[in-house]
């Protein structure tokens, strides 16, 4: 039995790296596409740079999951905040006093997440 586990897990661990290498070279397609769009722009905004940062953290989220194993928490919760600041400098003029609080209370409750999350890894870390 324990060898159909071990199989198993293999199976499971190799789906997740092809998934991982999938999400890596789409995230390379779309920077190429919007490097694509700026240069055919002729101009960078501040919309485009946080797009580009948006994709760095999925490499990076990509290179630390397939370097150590494990998942950041926080990593995801970075890509929120900078996503919903996107979405902020995009879509202000549509937007309306509520809509704009409401974007913004969920930044903070996000930032307010990953100050509790980083406490408690220096509070209570983990044991090896």
């Amino acid at each position: 039995m324990s060898s159909i586990r071990k199989m198993g897990h293999k199976s499971l661990s190799l789906i997740q790296d092809i998934g991982l290498v999938i999400v890596a070279i789409a995230t390379l397609i779309a920077v190429g596409a919007e490097i694509i769009t700026m240069y055919e722009a002729k101009s960078v905004s501040l919309a485009d740079l946080l797009l580009l940062f948006i994709y760095l953290e999925v490499l990076a989220m990509v290179g630390i999951y397939m370097d150590s194993g494990k998942l950041p928490v926080r990593m995801p919760l970075y890509i929120a905040i900078v996503a919903l600041a996107r979405y902020l400098i995009l879509d202000m003029k549509n937007l309306d006093t509520w809509q704009m609080l409401g974007i913004a209370g969920a930044a903070l409750i996000i930032a307010i997440a990953v100050l509790v999350i980083r406490y408690g890894h220096s509070r209570y870390p983990y044991n090896d």
